[in-house]
């Protein structure tokens, strides 16, 4: 009886390391077991997240990203939050492990929150009324609207440096509807984002030119996140596989009414 007693136990400590073995060697998203990556953004922000509350998103680049990146960690999927923007970039806002909403990489955020490795590359661009003309010889007298907080806010303030001071507006929708409704001849937004409004305006809307700021995107966790090396490793793994390329030409390209790429610069 002891003889046998001793062969089970070593049958036993023989599966277990199985096990182990088997558990160690399982890839990152094989996991699940760490509930859902709260991910947050502020909606609306269509191609990169479509759908103007969290109930209703069924798509987009960032919103297809976040799974990736919960995937890769390990998480069983995504719980997503909508929060305001300004909050987002001066590290007020609260309750995520992770934002993703086209938010540049700069140094003063980057004093109050931290940034992930860059996922995407954007410039200025500028979406008027179609048949509005902006070029060097108006670029400085025309009525600008801008969204409040963001670096084309800067850039206007900084570089271009306009006659009128420009109307800026909490959320993006707001900014669109002031420039439908006359109170502003130009809204400079990321080209990206104003390409694809555009787009969605059955032609009402036009993107006539662009500055070159060579902005980064990054996403955004709270200080002291112990996430930052994971999400990072996530986001290289996903640009070397060619995943980001897959996403851009998936939900972004279709959202544009004309290439980014081929909307003329304008110096400030």
């Amino acid at each position: 009886m002891k003889q046998r007693g001793k062969h089970a136990r070593q049958a036993l400590l023989a599966l277990v390391a199985v096990g182990l073995l088997v558990a160690l060697a399982a890839p990152a998203s094989a996991g699940g077991s760490k509930g859902k990556l709260k991910v947050a953004t502020s909606l609306p922000a269509p191609g990169f997240w479509n759908g103007d509350t969290p109930a209703k998103l069924d798509g987009g680049f960032e919103y297809e990203l976040a799974k990736d990146i919960a995937d890769q960690l390990g998480y069983s999927g995504v719980k997503y939050s909508n929060v305001s923007f300004d909050a987002l970039v001066a590290g007020k806002a609260k309750g995520f492990d992770l934002a993703l909403s086209q938010v540049t990489i700069t140094k003063d955020r980057a004093k109050v929150v931290t940034f992930t490795t860059s996922y995407f590359s954007a410039d200025q661009g500028i979406l008027v009324k179609t048949g509005t003309t902006v070029d060097q010889s108006n670029v400085k007298d025309i009525q600008w609207g801008v969204q409040t907080a963001t670096t084309a806010q800067t850039y206007l303030k900084d570089e271009v440096k306009p006659t009128k001071k420009p109307r800026s507006y909490q959320e993006t929708t707001q900014a669109f509807a002031a420039l439908q409704a006359g109170q502003v001849d130009a809204v400079l937004l990321d080209t990206s984002i104003v390409s694809a409004q555009a787009n969605e305006s059955d032609g009402e809307l036009a993107v006539v030119g662009q500055f070159k700021t060579g902005e980064q995107y990054g996403g955004i966790l709270p200080k002291g996140s112990k996430l930052v090396k994971p999400v990072n490793k996530a986001i290289k793994a996903l640009i070397a596989d060619g995943t980001l390329d897959e996403l851009r030409n998936t939900w972004l390209v279709p959202q544009y009414a004309v290439d980014p790429a081929q909307v003329p610069y304008l110096e400030p």
